[in-house]
């Protein structure tokens, strides 16, 4: 049983940018420069990748990586998180995203030391530097107490200026507590069971992010800020800002 484990929860079908994860990003899968990229970055960690499909499956286990194939019919990359642990069986669970390629040690560390604290689920944010961003329905905003704590997650733009409106600029957002939710979480591995105990919330329902059952359900989740440069792959055209951070 380990103390710590990477578990990249991964499915084949994707709404908004179908079979993403096997786009081919300067001719390799999105999901080889992820799980690459956390190899390089957490070396220390074990690292799993917990699949829908046999297709994933041979992508990354032909690459030299461990894949744990789960139910297709899981409601949110947690469930499937929670069923792959019970293989692993690692105290804390750390939560990468199959589309963040851009995944960083100091960014994994901070998940570590925040999961050991008293809240029984953790994950990260990023300072908003362009408005434009801030509007963007993809990019999950997040709003957090003095103490560390996640307060909400939504779509839309949060907070709102009444007082701007739809006029704020990119100085307004930079200088004003606007942050972006990275797709990075941790977890205590006995709130992993109890999450997926509980039934999809309301507001996970209609935000569609699974974060804010664990709210809805009077869990706290601490959060900390990063600066680490981050990109999360949502659509082709995020597919294409990656590929022109590799350059070459």
């Amino acid at each position: 049983m380990p103390a710590f484990a990477i578990i990249v929860p991964c499915r084949l079908e994707s709404t908004r940018f179908p079979r993403k994860l096997l786009h081919l990003i300067k001719g390799k899968p999105l999901v080889l420069w992820v799980a690459e990229r956390i190899t390089a970055q957490a070396p220390d960690y074990p690292l799993w990748f917990a699949v829908d499909d046999k297709l994933l499956a041979e992508c990354l286990e032909g690459a030299g990586f461990r894949t744990i194939m789960t139910s297709a019919d899981h409601p949110s990359g947690t469930d499937r998180i929670a069923e792959a642990n019970r293989t692993v069986r690692a105290s804390y669970v750390l939560n990468v995203q199959a589309d963040e390629p851009l995944v960083s040690g100091g960014q994994l560390q901070a998940l570590a030391r925040l999961i050991q604290g008293d809240c029984p689920m953790a994950t990260l944010c990023t300072p908003f530097k362009r408005v434009v961003d801030f509007f963007n329905t993809n990019q999950v905003k997040v709003v957090m107490s003095q103490t560390g704590r996640a307060m909400y997650f939504s779509r839309s733009r949060m907070p709102f200026s009444r007082d701007l409106g739809l006029t704020i600029d990119d100085a307004w957002v930079a200088t004003n507590p606007c942050f972006k939710h990275l797709g990075l979480y941790a977890y205590k591995a006995d709130f992993l069971e109890k999450f997926v105990s509980l039934p999809p919330s309301q507001l996970e329902q209609i935000e569609k992010l699974e974060q804010l059952r664990a709210l809805e359900n009077g869990y706290p989740i601490a959060i900390a800020a990063t600066d680490d440069p981050t990109i999360g792959v949502d659509t082709p055209e995020d597919a294409k800002r990656f590929e022109q951070v590799l350059g070459g």
